[in-house]
C-alpha cells in the first residue's frame, strides 16, 4: 500500500500537472472540437438554408436588402465574404457560427483576467458553456443569435475592461461590440436597455467609477456605433433608401421574395406586430422546460447561486446598520451635515467581505433574470432564444463554488455531454423540441433522385432546401411551380421526377412510381403531452413533419 508520504507526492504531481492554463486549454480544445467537427452531419435547417441562400446571392449577385423578418445584415455580409475565400457549402455556412460560438470561452477568460471570477469559477464556466447542448447545437447552426450572443459578451467584457483601466479603446470595442449586435437581431435594443439600468444603478452606487473623460469617450462610441450600423444596413452605401424604408420584390430561381425595407429604426413595430400575432406561440414558461430537458445541472446550480446571492444581504440595508453604529457610537453629537455625509459615503462604499466580483453575479442575476422575463413575454417561442438567457446562468451557476457543487457539476457534466452528443451527433432524425423545424435527413435521398434525373418539376408550396441546394445553374433543370398544377402540365416535359406536398397531391400519376418523404419535422408538443415523463427518459415518440410525395418516372424493362 502507499504510504501517507508517496501519495502526497503523487497528489502533488497530478496538481503540478493539470494546472490552471493546461486545464484551460483543455477546455478550450473541447469547446473547438465540438464545434468545428463533421459540421455538415445534419442538412441545413430550414431558416440555415434560407439564410445560406441569401447570402449565396449577396455574394454573386449584390442582391440583399434589410427586412426585419429576415433580421440584421451582419450574417449575410459575413457568410458572403467566408463563401468568397472557402467556398459555398454546408460546410462553409456553418464555420462562423462555430468560430463565434468558440471565441465565448476566450471572454470568460477576459473576465477571469480582470478579477471578476476566480480560476476555480472560470474552469467550471469555461467547460459549462464548452459543452452545453444549447451552446453546442446553435453554434453549429446559422442564424443570427449566435453573433448576437458573441457581441453581447464583448459588450458587457469591454465595458468591465473601462470600468478597470478607463481607456479609450474599450469603448471603441464596446462600441463595435454594440453595432455588431444592433446589426444581427431585433431584440438587442432591449438588451441594452437591461445593460443600461443595471450599469446606471451601479455607477449611482459607487461600485464603478467614471473616468473624467467619459463624456468625450461616449461621444466617440456613439459616432462608431452610427457609422457601423448605417455602412452595414445600407449594403456599404448601396441602398441608402433601406434607411428611409420601402417595399421591394425580387425572384431568383423561381424563389419569389417580397421585401419590407421598413428601416431598421423602425424594426421593432414589425416585431411588435409579430409579438401580436404570435406565429409561434407559447406559454410564459416555454422556455423552462428546454432548461430542464437539456442544461438540468447548470439550471439547478443557477437557482441556487442566485438564492445564495439574495440571502448575503442587501447593501443598503447593512450600510444603514453601519451608519445606526456610528450614530449611537458619538452619542448624537453629529451635525446633521456631517450626518449627510457619513450616509453618503456609508451608501457608495463597499459593505465587510465586499469583493467586486459580487457586482459581476449581481449583474448576472440582473441579466439572467430580466432577460428570461423579456423572452416570457415576447409572443414568438423558438429554442434558439435559449442562448441568451443561458450565458449569464453559466455564470450564476458557479457563484460561490465549493466541493459539493464542483462535484454535483461534474456529475451533471455527463448529463450535458449525453444530451450534446444526442442532439448534435446522431445523424438521423431526432425528435427533440431543440430542432424547431428541421429539413429530413430522408432529403439526401430525395436529392438523389434530383441528381439523377435531367428534368425535375417541383409543384409544392413547401419546398426549401432545394432553392439552395440547387442555386445557382444547378437550378435550371427545375420547372417550379408554388402549387399543385394539372397532371398534363407537370408531365409536359417528361421529367425523371415529380414533387408535390403530400397534401396537394396526386393518388397515382400514369408511368410514375410514388414514395412519401419527410420534407422537414418537429418535435409534436400535442401527439406527446400525455406522456411527458416517459418522452422525458425515452426521447421517443411521435414527429409533426411536412411531407412531400416524390413521383419518379417508372423504367421499363
Amino acid at each position: 500500500m502507499l504510504s501517507v508520504q508517496q501519495a502526497a507526492c503523487i497528489s502533488d504531481k497530478i496538481k503540478s500537472f493539470f494546472t490552471f492554463n493546461r486545464i484551460f486549454l483543455l477546455i478550450l480544445i473541447i469547446t473547438i472540437l465540438l464545434r468545428f467537427w463533421n459540421l455538415d452531419l445534419k442538412l441545413l435547417h430550414h431558416d440555415e438554408a434560407i439564410h445560406s441562400w441569401f447570402s449565396y446571392e449577396l455574394l454573386t449577385k449584390g442582391t440583399w436588402m434589410y427586412d426585419p423578418s429576415y433580421h440584421g445584415p451582419f450574417l449575410y455580409y459575413a457568410t458572403a465574404g467566408i463563401f468568397s475565400v472557402f467556398g459555398d457549402s454546408d460546410l462553409v455556412a456553418r464555420l462562423l457560427p462555430s468560430l463565434f460560438g468558440t471565441l465565448l470561452i476566450p471572454l470568460v477568460y477576459c473576465i477571469y483576467r480582470i478579477g471578476y471570477i476566480n480560476k476555480n469559477q472560470t474552469l467550471l464556466a469555461c467547460l459549462f458553456i464548452a459543452i452545453s447542448p444549447d451552446m453546442v447545437y446553435f453554434s453549429r447552426f446559422l442564424r443570427h443569435d449566435i453573433f448576437m450572443l458573441f457581441f453581447t459578451f464583448l459588450l458587457i467584457v469591454a465595458i468591465l475592461y473601462y470600468f478597470e483601466r478607463g481607456q479609450v479603446r474599450f469603448v471603441l470595442v464596446a462600441a463595435a461590440a454594440m453595432a455588431g449586435a444592433l446589426s444581427c437581431k431585433e431584440e438587442m435594443p432591449v438588451i441594452l436597455l437591461i445593460f443600461t439600468s443595471f450599469f446606471i444603478f451601479s455607477i449611482w452606487r459607487g461600485k464603478f467609477t467614471l473616468p473624467l473623460s467619459w463624456k468625450r469617450d461616449l461621444i466617440f462610441g456613439l459616432i462608431l456605433v452610427t457609422a457601423i450600423m448605417s455602412v452595414l444596413y445600407t449594403g456599404f452605401g448601396a441602398h441608402p433608401e433601406t434607411l428611409a424604408g420601402q417595399n421591394f420584390q425580387i425572384t431568383a430561381q423561381g424563389v419569389h421574395f417580397e421585401i419590407n425595407t421598413t428601416g431598421w429604426y423602425k424594426a421593432v413595430d414589425h416585431w411588435t406586430g409579430m409579438h401580436n400575432q404570435q406565429r409561434l406561440g407559447g406559454p410564459f414558461y416555454f422556455y423552462i422546460p428546454f432548461f430542464l430537458m437539456y442544461e438540468l445541472p447548470i439550471f439547478i446550480l443557477a437557482i441556487i447561486g442566485t438564492l445564495q446571492f439574495i440571502l448575503t444581504g442587501v447593501d443598503l440595508t447593512l450600510a444603514s446598520k453601519r451608519l445606526k453604529n456610528i450614530f449611537l457610537s458619538r452619542k448624537l453629537s453629529l451635525t446633521t451635515g456631517n450626518l449627510a455625509e457619513i450616509s453618503l459615503h456609508q451608501l457608495q462604499n463597499p459593505r465587510p467581505g465586499y469583493r467586486k466580483s459580487d457586482e459581476f453575479f449581481r449583474l448576472c442575476i440582473w441579466w439572467m433574470i430580466l432577460t428570461m422575463a423579456f423572452y416570457a413575454y415576447v409572443g414568438e417561442k423558438v429554442p434558439w432564444l435559449l442562448i441568451p438567457q443561458l450565458l449569464p446562468m453559466c455564470f450564476i451557476a458557479v457563484y460561490k463554488l465549493n466541493w459539493q457543487k464542483i462535484a454535483f457539476a461534474l456529475v451533471g457534466c455527463i448529463f450535458l455531454m449525453a444530451m450534446t452528443w444526442h442532439v448534435a451527433f446522431i445523424p438521423v432524425d431526432i425528435n427533440e423540441p431543440i430542432v424547431q423545424v428541421q429539413n429530413s435527413e430522408e432529403m439526401r435521398e430525395v436529392m438523389q433522385l434530383i441528381d439523377a434525373s435531367d428534368n425535375v418539376v417541383v409543384a409544392s408550396k413547401d419546398y426549401w432546401p432545394l432553392p439552395w441546394y440547387y442555386r445557382g445553374d444547378r437550378w435550371n433543370k427545375i420547372k417550379f411551380h408554388g402549387k399543385r398544377a394539372d397532371e398534363s402540365l407537370l408531365k409536359e416535359k417528361n421529367p425523371g421526377v415529380i414533387i408535390l406536398h403530400d397534401g396537394e397531391s396526386y393518388p397515382i400519376i400514369d408511368g410514375y412510381d410514388k414514395k412519401t418523404y419527410k420534407l422537414s419535422y418537429w418535435f409534436s408538443f400535442y401527439d406527446n403531452e400525455n406522456r411527458l415523463t416517459d418522452y422525458y427518459l425515452n426521447r421517443d415518440g411521435k414527429m409533426g413533419s411536412i411531407n412531400i410525395d416524390v413521383f419518379t418516372i417508372r423504367k421499363t424493362v
